[in-house]
């Protein structure tokens, strides 16, 4: 996309600014009603179709300059070609051919003179026509007087509110539009210029210039993306803006292409839902009818809701090195829109008069994850502990404060799941639920529930952000991800992580006082979690080698078969999987036995049969390790000491057994040749679990 710059002297200061519509500004700008106090002293038209990432790049490195005021157009084109000097030489031919018309597109206006031109030496002299002719070439000065410019501030209002809280490219912007706006989609950009100078709308380019700080070796030319924080891109011919090295970023592709050249619209955040420390958290609790250890967790989550944010510990740190620069402060100062926002336009119909030199923001500059300090709070249960139940009270409280609540899961399924519970939970609240292919994606409520992909859509949206296992594949080491939610809480909303294993940074930083958190050592029936037993055993690998399975394993699993359990067997590699079925069926002829795996296209209908206890026995790999309640389960984890199994996967693989309260001590084996730390971490870890919960009180007295 191309896009017009300018510059602009307003109360004795210089400022660069974007326009998608030249019109607007110029309207804006030089249209003063009789008697108006703020006048613009000079503006400047650098070019009207320029590059996006160039225009950016002037506005952001914009510094004002000795006697700019006597500028003329030469002047004017050698400060343009400095700052565009590294852009202008990736070009693998003339870079300056891309400046549409040179020297002569610029144009220069002054209150006193109006329309002027200056030499190359500065002296200024009359030559009206001749831009007067430029301007009206390019159909600038009869577009102006065909602005209508009340149904534009109405258009303006309508886009600004639908796009608070978003950020959008403009394919989906039209697509919003299309369902929300009809007829805007097509007119859009004289609506979005004018939200744009009232400060209620911001432009970024989709690709930016990586922040650098002085811990930083970031190249010059590096880049990152805008909507997603990544820095894999990849340069390519752009028809959009004639460049033949137009960047693009390749790990949000699946949203959409955003390259340097594609305008993201960014909403203002509206304000952040204000704290009431007064009242008293206890009172959210009593119609959810939460056990002990619930109540106590959620009473401790509605108390860090309810703290005014400067009293709350454990501000936000990004999780892991790698992250670090994602979320680095934007420390560059944001300049000019609140001028442009408080000047006397008539499309505004303001008498305000402008702020002070330095004020305001600098709304194409607003381009990274702003340090917010949003408040955390850790939500530590144990699987199967309620943590939907316990989640409740916590999002009535911010609803019935007029805030907004996003809760967000990595997987499809659970979003599926989620979805009905929320909705008979809070009937009276408008809800969307966001996933791939979701009809709802441009609908707007009170409550969201969304994929974590979905994220990369909004931008400083909500009050409260809940994160459910956060340590779940794709959340979990995926920095666009982590990006992503970070960017969707306001600046000093809450975050709520909830997770039974969470990642060591996070154990670490609760443990060291930085992070406030909430321990749930119990299930919601109270008996304690079932400990894992070690089985020695060979590898799996060896029993398929060998075509038979070791007599303890079988001993074992017809144990489990005997009691009338549901035994889920987890493996690490989906090779083994058809192999190990065979050699089961072989060995219990009467049981029926299945396999399945994230590439098994009847995943979804073996585990409705292993809910009906129509298949007994169940082959999987770690798909199955969260969201998955079967009741009265055993669970195997064969070949617990490879590397695949974290001590995480080895709780949450547990956690499948004794979730039900009519079996609430089902049985755990780990088979493996050799006795490994993940496996003494995560048997160390549950008995903590149920240690802590009987010296709390919370485990039910044990009936003989």
């Amino acid at each position: 996309m191309k896009i017009a710059v300018y510059a602009v002297r307003y109360k004795g200061n210089w400022t660069l600014r974007l326009s998608a519509d030249i019109r607007v500004d110029m309207t804006w700008w030089m249209n003063q009603d009789e008697g108006q106090e703020n006048v613009v002293e000079r503006w400047v038209l650098l070019g009207d179709e320029l590059p996006l990432s160039w225009g950016t790049k002037l506005c952001e490195t914009f510094k004002e300059l000795a006697n700019m005021e006597r500028w003329g157009k030469w002047q004017w084109w050698a400060y343009i070609l400095a700052q565009l000097k590294s852009e202008l030489a990736i070009e693998p031919f003339d870079g300056e051919r891309i400046l549409s018309g040179g020297v002569e597109n610029i144009c220069i206006w002054d209150h006193v003179q109006g329309w002027t031109s200056c030499t190359k030496g500065g002296d200024e002299g009359r030559e009206t026509d001749g831009i007067l002719r430029s301007i009206q070439k390019r159909s600038l000065i009869t577009g102006i007087d065909g602005l209508d410019r009340e149904c534009l501030t109405r258009q303006a209002n309508e886009l600004a509110n639908l796009l608070s809280g978003r950020q959008l490219l403009v394919p989906e912007v039209e697509a919003l539009l299309a369902e929300a706006a009809p007829g805007l989609e097509h007119t859009w950009r004289s609506a979005a210029q004018l939200a744009y100078l009232q400060g209620r709308l911001s432009f970024a380019a989709g690709l930016a210039p990586a922040p650098r700080t002085r811990w930083s070796a970031a190249r010059t030319h590096e880049l990152r993306c805008n909507r997603c924080g990544s820095g894999v891109v990849h340069r390519t011919s752009c028809a959009s803006c004639g460049r033949k090295a137009c960047a693009y970023c390749e790990t949000c592709l699946a949203l959409g292409r955003s390259r340097e050249c594609s305008l993201l619209l960014r909403g203002v955040a509206k304000p952040v839902l204000p704290c009431t420390a007064g009242r008293a958290p206890a009172t959210e609790l009593d119609r959810w009818g939460l056990s002990p250890a619930q109540r106590a967790a959620a009473e401790a989550a509605l108390r860090f809701l309810a703290a005014p944010h400067g009293e709350v510990r454990g501000r936000f740190r990004p999780e892991g090195r790698g992250l670090r620069a994602l979320f680095r402060r934007d420390r560059v100062a944001r300049r000019g829109s609140d001028a442009a926002a408080s000047h006397g336009s008539n499309l505004a119909h303001s008498k305000q008069s402008s702020p002070k030199p330095g004020e305001g923001a600098r709304h194409n500059a607003d381009r990274q994850v702003p340090d917010t300090t949003v408040g955390r709070f850790l939500l530590w249960a144990v699987t199967g502990a309620g943590k939907t139940e316990m989640m409740f009270p916590l999002l009535q409280y911010v609803l019935d404060h007029g805030g907004t609540a996003l809760v967000a899961t990595p997987r499809r399924d659970v979003v599926l799941e989620l979805a009905p519970r929320l909705g008979i939970a809070f009937p009276d609240v408008s809800m969307v639920t966001l996933y791939g292919g979701s009809a709802e994606r441009w609908q707007r409520g009170q409550l969201t529930l969304a994929t974590t992909h979905q994220l990369l859509r909004y931008r400083q949206a909500f009050d409260l952000v809940v994160i459910d296992e956060i340590d779940a594949f794709p959340y979990h080491n995926d920095p666009m991800l982590a990006f992503a939610a970070q960017a969707v809480c306001k600046p000093k909303g809450k975050f709520i992580y909830l997770s039974a294993t969470p990642p060591q940074s996070l154990q670490k930083e609760a443990a060291r006082g930085l992070l406030p958190y909430a321990k749930v050592p119990v299930r919601f029936h109270r008996h304690p979690l079932p400990v894992p037993f070690r089985l020695g055993t060979a590898s799996v690998q060896h029993w398929l080698q060998k075509g038979r399975l070791p007599a303890s394993f079988i001993q074992r699993l017809r144990v489990s078969i005997q009691r009338g359990a549901q035994v889920f067997l987890f493996v690490t590699r989906i090779s083994h999987i058809q192999g190990l079925v065979k050699l089961l069926i072989k060995q219990l002829p009467d049981v029926p036995i299945a396999g399945t795996s994230s590439q098994d296209e009847e995943r979804t209908a073996k585990v409705r049969l292993f809910r009906a206890t129509e298949i007994r026995v169940l082959v999987t790999t770690t798909i199955l390790e969260r969201g998955v309640t079967v009741p009265r389960s055993d669970v195997y984890v064969l070949d617990a000491d490879s590397s695949l199994f974290d001590e995480a996967s080895l709780v949450q693989m547990a956690g499948r057994a004794g979730r039900s309260k009519d079996d609430p001590c089902g049985g755990v084996i780990f088979t493996s040749p050799q006795w490994t730390r993940g496996q003494k971490r995560a048997i160390r870890q549950i008995k903590r679990m149920n240690a802590l919960a009987r010296k709390r009180g919370y485990l039910k007295e044990a009936k003989h």
